[in-house]
């Protein structure tokens, strides 16, 4: 009993550090710009440090999810549901953006004059066969040594399935190796997020120092809307799911789980943030490990709730910028193009840029005008990343309660 006390003591005090990390971040950006761009490589090695863990922790936890299942029905009972909550959420998180934009038309034409971003027009145009076919492996070594995620989960998967059709006596040393790495790789995570705090503190710090503090008040409407959007999806739209599909409190699992978005907020990164999600989920959330495995590391790299509602308010607002209306149909159709262009977004800081860039292109909206709000983009990439892991903590969650009343 005094053992769980101290555990429940470490971590809240871990939670306050990183609250005051944040405060303190910003206020040292604030008063002291030149200190904290000094220190950014504090910051860069704790995300560093995070990523490290990332390949490993997905590969193993995958294919120890999927090759502990047992069989090919296990396996479509958790994969199905799991695809279903995400795209569901996913979509309402973009229906709720466009709605938002209706009700709040942000946005007054302007010129763009002397608006550039030429790295932009480098983007070659959406294609989804080419968006399919990038997800698939054509050489293992070269996609675990790049970080390529989505390429890296494809093989895992068909690596975990082709385990369950060998001898046994082969299916368990594979089981028992890849449960060591995952083990270890926990391991590591826990001692790397000692750091968190600190970690935290560079990066706030330095975020507010690189972008001050004027960009925001220039863009204030925007940037309200885009919170607004988020904060509801978070603390309306996800729980109602969860609370229809899970028969739970919500409210009660989000405050076991809040260091989760937390972190992401300060990393910007869902990959980063990974290892103390699955962490989290089982320790705290009690989620089980085996569906916790699965589900999390797919939703680091398929699960984009607040990135799509973030694409689609900040297309809408350069549509309303640019002088572009709209209808309806045009927004619905970008929202599908969002959704499933979402699942191509890498888990990694500003990556949703290269997606606004290649849905300006199909929309035939001026990618120049992206120059407006690319200066805030960073800090509300913090928002939406925190929102993408609180997502994928639901949807755990959401998956494993709907597996235990199937047994009941």
């Amino acid at each position: 009993m005094n053992n769980i006390l101290r555990y429940i003591s470490r971590e809240e005090s871990t939670n306050k550090l990183v609250v005051a990390g944040i405060i303190l971040g910003v206020l040292f950006g604030m008063f002291l710009p030149e200190w904290a761009l000094e220190q950014k490589a504090l910051g860069k090695a704790f995300v560093a440090f995070l990523k490290m863990l990332v390949v490993p922790l997905v590969f193993a936890s995958i294919y120890v999810a999927i090759s502990g299942l047992g069989g090919l029905e296990q396996l479509r009972r958790i994969g199905l549901k799991t695809i279903g909550l995400y795209v569901l959420t996913t979509a309402l998180a973009v229906l709720l953006a466009v709605v938002a934009m209706n009700v709040f038309p942000i946005g007054d034409a302007v010129s763009p004059e002397g608006l550039s971003y030429d790295r932009a027009k480098e983007v070659a145009p959406f294609s989804l066969s080419a968006m399919l076919l990038s997800f698939i492996p054509t050489n293992i070594f070269n996609s675990l040594a790049t970080g390529s995620m989505m390429q890296v989960i494809v093989f895992a998967i068909l690596f975990g399935v082709a385990s369950l059709y060998l001898e046994e006596k082969h299916h368990s040393v594979m089981l028992d190796v890849f449960t060591g790495i995952s083990e270890a790789m926990l391991k590591l995570a826990r001692w790397v997020i000692l750091f968190t705090p600190l970690g935290v503190f560079s990066l706030i710090s330095y975020v507010v120092a690189d972008q001050g503090i004027e960009t925001l008040i220039n863009l204030w409407k925007y940037i309200l809307v885009v919170l607004g959007v988020l904060i509801f999806h978070a603390l309306v739209t996800l729980p109602t799911v969860m609370t229809l599909f899970a028969r739970i409190n919500p409210w009660k699992y989000l405050n076991k789980i809040k260091e989760v978005p937390l972190m992401a907020f300060s990393t910007a990164s869902s990959a980063a943030t990974l290892p103390v999600s699955m962490r989290v989920a089982v320790e705290k959330g009690g989620v089980k490990k085996e569906t916790a495995s699965f589900v999390l590391p797919l939703g680091a790299t398929v699960s984009m709730d607040g990135t799509a509602a973030y694409l689609t308010i900040a297309v809408l607002y350069i549509a309303n910028l640019a002088g572009v209306d709209m209808t309806l149909g045009d927004q619905l159709l970008l929202g599908f193009t969002v959704v499933a262009l979402s699942v191509g977004v890498a888990a990694l800081p500003s990556a949703s840029l290269v997606m606004m860039v290649v849905i300006l292109n199909q929309a035939g909206l001026p990618i120049e005008y992206m120059a407006l709000i690319v200066v805030v983009d960073r800090i509300l990439d913090m928002a939406r990343t925190a929102l993408n892991v609180t997502s994928d903590m639901v949807v755990a969650k959401t998956v494993d309660s709907l597996n235990r009343q199937s047994k009941d």
